[in-house]
């Protein structure tokens, strides 16, 4: 009975030490600091959201504004934004190399920006609508004196001069033009004319004549090797 009794007590848990106290008194103070932060955390979040929202509305009203930016701030803030931005209806883009340096730009729809002003932004540069004008004429003007120096390429030479003007003044502008259009054959030089270049003769005669012909110089073959014998 009395090994029964002992085993109990033993299994039984003992009372805390005053260490144990101490340490549970630490972390039950931490958990209340932690949960403090925590509430003050989200507090703060709420309030510049709240913040957000106003100066989005105000953004919105004021019609002579297209583009609004922000001072450089942390992640989380820029997030709350992108957030009530997209809730508002607007474009945002996060600009800046460094995370102490990245900030916020907010875009009327009506006003977005185009990639050239993105590009600036992103190198860290002002947007400036004159000298993006003046970029984009002269962009366009070397597009075609491209177009233009390409379709020259492709056309075929042409003469610097025309020479019924140029010899007008010898042969006359009517006798030049008789002369263009006029070909005569010229026996002199050896020049017959297509008509005269024709065989009217049929396979067959043509044919004889050439049987003939092989046959007159075999004989004619004959007869001087018959000479040279005597």
């Amino acid at each position: 009975m009395a090994d029964l009794l002992g085993s109990i007590l033993s299994s039984m848990e003992k009372p805390p030490t005053v260490g144990d106290q101490e340490s549970r008194r630490k972390a039950r103070e931490q958990q209340a600091r932690l949960k403090k932060m925590q509430e003050e955390e989200k507090r703060k979040k709420a309030e510049f959201r709240k913040k957000m929202e106003k100066e989005v509305n105000d953004f919105i009203q004021d019609s002579a504004l297209q583009k609004k930016k922000y001072a450089p701030m942390g992640k989380i803030e820029r997030s709350i934004l992108h957030d009530v931005a997209e809730v508002a209806g607007l474009t945002s883009f996060s600009f800046g190399e460094d995370e102490e340096s990245r900030y916020v730009m907010l875009f009327k729809k009506e006003f977005a920006p185009s990639d050239e002003e993105l590009e600036a932004y992103r190198r860290g540069e002002e947007w400036d609508v004159a000298k993006a004008e003046e970029r984009r004429k002269l962009k366009e003007q070397a597009a075609l004196e491209e177009e233009a120096t390409s379709q020259t390429q492709k056309r075929p030479p042409s003469p610097s001069s025309n020479y019924r003007d140029k010899y007008s003044h010898l042969i006359g502008t009517s006798a030049a033009k008789d002369a263009a259009h006029t070909l005569e054959a010229n026996r002199a030089y050896g020049c017959v004319p297509v008509a005269n270049k024709r065989d009217t003769r049929s396979i067959e005669e043509a044919m004889n004549e050439i049987r003939a012909k092989k046959r007159l110089k075999k004989g004619e073959e004959d007869v001087g090797a018959g000479s040279s014998g005597l």
